[in-house]
C-alpha cells in the first residue's frame, strides 16, 4: 500500500532515524592490480602493497553514471519488495556528470513512472566524493522535519572514477550504493554528533567539461585529507565529550570509544594511515590531560610533534601505524573488502566500506555497537559522524535482515569477469575518445553485464541517452537470481508514524571505559 500521509501527527522526533537497507552495485569487470603493475612496468608491489589494492572494477562505454544509479535503485527496490509510492525523497550524490543541467535524479524518475509517484523531493548533490554524505544528511534531516510525510527517503551515491594513464590510474574504480532512510532503523544516525570541516583547496578538481579525468595535486590531496581528518575528529570528540558531561560523565573521547571506524577510501593504505593519524591525535590529546595510555608506551620521542608539521613525517607515520595496528585490524580492516577488490568508487566509497563491514563482521559482534564514519571530498568538504547499531540481532530483526542482504558481497566480487591489462587499457582509451560524443552507439560488451544491470543503448544527435536493462535471469541455469526480492522485505513506512516517540538513546549514552596504562584492554 502506498503512503499518502500529508498531515502526519509527529509529536517529537521520529524514533531511531537512520539506514534501513543498503544495496551495492559493483561493475561486472575488473583488472588485477598485480597484472597492471607488470603491464605498466612498475616495481612489483607498487599497487598491491604500496596502495593496498588487489583488483579494480571498471565500466566500459556501455555504462555511465545514469545506468549505475538506475541499476542500484532497481536492485534495492526489488530486493526489499518496496513500492515506488513509498519513496518521498530521492537524492543523488555524484561527481560524475554527463550533463551540466539535467540531474541523475530526474533520470531515475523513469523508474517511478509506472507507480504514478512524481511527488519525490530531492535532487543531485555534488562536491567530489562528499556528495553522498551530504545527500544522507539531507535525507536524515527531511525525515526529522515538519516536511516529512511518513514515507522513506532514498539516498544514492554513484561514480565512475577514471584517470589518465599513469601513476594515478590504479586508484580508480566504479560503483554505486543506495540506502533507504527512515525511522526505526537498525543503523541509527547519531543526533548532534557530527564534526565537519570545509575549506577551499585545489587538491583534486575537474575543470575540463570534455574530459572524465581530474586534475590532481597528489601531495596536496593527501595533506588535505589528513588535515580534514584531524579537524573533523577534533570537533566530533569535543561534541561527544560535551554530551557526556551533560550526563554527568567526565571522560575523554578516543578511538577506544568507537567499536568500528570506517573511512572514505581512495586506496586501502591511506585508510590504514588514517587510523594511525587518529591514534596520533589521541596520543597528543592524552598527554595534554595527563592520561597515559598503554598503547603509546615507547613513543615519548614524539611528544613535541604537531599535527600540522607531521603530514609527511615518515617516522611519525611508521611509529603510529605500529601502535595502532590492533585498532586497524579489529575496527577498520573488515570494512575494506570492496575497496581492496573494486577500488575507489568516489561518493559511494565510504558506504561501500559500511556495507563491507556489515558483511564481514558477525551479527552478534555488530549489535549495540558504534560505527564511526569519516567522509571526505576534495576541494574540500569532510565530516565525521557515527551510527549506533541496533542491539536487537534476533532472527527477523531489522538488523538481521540488513546484514543478511549483504552476505553475498564476496560472492559477487568473486563472480566478476577478469579482463587483461591490455584489454582494460583499450577500453579506457575508447571511453576517453568517445566521452560526450553524439550521436554515439556504445561498443562495450553487454553480455558480460550482470542480470538486472541497466546499460546505455545510444546517444542521439541531441545528446539524449537511451537505456535498457539486462533481463532478470540467472547467468547459469543452476545459479540463483541475484536481484530477486528477499523474503525479508522492509515493513510499511506508516508503521512508524502517528504519535511518534522521541528517538531512543544513542550508543554514546553509555560511554565505553577508556583503556588506561596497564589496563590491558583495547
Amino acid at each position: 500500500m502506498p503512503s499518502t500521509a500529508g498531515n502526519v501527527d509527529v509529536r517529537g522526533w521520529p524514533a531511531d532515524v537512520g539506514v534501513l537497507a543498503i544495496e551495492v552495485y559493483i561493475p561486472s569487470q575488473y583488472v588485477a592490480q598485480d597484472e597492471l603493475e607488470s603491464y605498466d612496468g612498475v616495481s612489483v608491489g607498487k599497487y598491491t602493497v604500496g596502495l593496498g589494492q588487489e583488483r579494480m572494477g571498471f565500466c566500459s562505454d556501455c555504462e555511465d553514471i545514469n545506468s549505475l544509479c538506475l541499476t542500484v535503485v532497481n536492485m534495492l527496490m526489488e530486493r526489499n519488495a518496496l513500492d515506488y509510492r513509498s519513496i518521498g525523497r530521492l537524492e543523488v550524490g555524484t561527481e560524475t556528470l554527463v550533463d551540466k543541467s539535467k540531474s541523475v535524479k530526474t533520470v531515475l524518475m523513469q523508474l517511478f513512472e509506472e507507480s504514478g509517484n512524481s511527488d519525490v523531493e530531492g535532487i543531485d548533490t555534488t562536491n567530489a566524493c562528499y556528495g553522498g554524505t551530504a545527500a544522507l544528511f539531507n535525507a536524515f534531516s527531511w525525515v526529522e522535519s515538519s516536511a516529512w510525510d511518513g514515507r522513506y527517503a532514498l539516498v544514492v551515491a554513484g561514480d565512475i572514477a577514471v584517470y589518465a594513464s599513469g601513476s594515478a590510474r590504479p586508484t580508480g574504480g566504479a560503483g554505486a550504493v543506495a540506502m533507504l532512510v527512515g525511522p526505526n532503523a537498525p543503523l541509527v544516525l547519531e543526533r548532534g554528533l557530527r564534526g565537519t570541516h570545509m575549506q577551499h583547496a585545489y587538491d583534486f578538481y575537474k575543470p575540463d567539461m570534455q574530459s572524465e579525468f581530474p586534475v590532481v595535486d597528489g601531495k596536496l590531496s593527501i595533506e588535505c585529507y589528513l588535515n580534514a581528518l584531524d579537524r573533523c575528529y577534533s570537533v566530533y570528540r569535543r561534541k561527544a565529550e560535551a554530551h557526556w558531561q551533560k550526563m554527568g560523565v567526565n571522560q575523554r573521547f578516543s578511538l577506544d570509544s568507537l567499536d568500528y571506524i570506517i573511512f572514505h577510501s581512495p586506496y586501502c593504505k591511506l585508510v590504514q594511515k588514517s587510523v594511525a593519524r587518529l591514534a596520533l591525535n589521541d596520543f597528543l590529546a592524552a598527554q595534554h590531560c595527563n592520561m597515559p595510555h598503554h598503547r603509546y608506551t615507547g613513543l615519548d620521542a614524539f611528544r613535541e610533534v604537531t599535527l600540522v608539521d607531521s603530514y609527511f613525517d615518515r617516522d611519525v607515520e611508521k611509529a603510529f601505524m605500529k601502535a595502532s595496528e590492533d585498532i586497524f585490524v579489529q575496527k577498520t580492516k573488515p570494512s575494506l573488502l570492496i575497496s581492496r577488490q573494486n577500488g575507489n568508487m568516489y561518493t559511494p566509497s565510504v558506504y561501500g566500506c559500511l556495507a563491507s563491514l556489515l558483511s564481514q563482521v558477525p551479527l552478534q559482534s555488530l549489535a549495540g555497537k558504534t560505527i564511526g564514519v569519516f567522509s571526505y571530498g576534495s576541494g574540500m568538504a569532510a565530516s565525521m559522524f557515527s551510527f549506533c547499531v541496533s542491539a536487537d540481532a534476533t532472527p527477523g530483526s531489522s538488523l538481521e535482515k540488513l546484514v543478511s542482504s549483504l552476505s553475498d558481497l564476496q560472492t559477487r566480487l568473486d563472480n566478476r569477469h577478469s579482463v587483461s591489462s591490455e584489454e582494460f587499457s583499450h577500453i579506457m582509451e575508447l571511453r576517453e575518445k568517445t566521452h560526450h560524443m553524439a550521436p554515439y552507439t556504445p561498443q562495450g560488451r553487454v553480455d558480460v553485464l550482470l542480470p538486472g544491470t541497466w546499460y546505455l543503448v545510444s546517444v542521439d544527435e541531441k545528446h539524449r541517452r537511451q537505456y535498457n536493462r539486462q533481463p532478470l535471469q540467472p547467468l547459469h541455469d543452476d545459479a540463483p537470481t541475484e536481484l530477486s526480492p528477499t523474503t525479508s522485505s522492509i515493513g510499511h513506512p506508516l508503521q512508524a508514524v502517528g504519535h511518534v516517540k522521541k528517538t531512543s538513546q544513542s550508543c554514546l549514552e553509555n560511554p565505553k571505559p577508556i583503556a588506561l596504562e596497564g589496563n590491558g584492554e583495547h
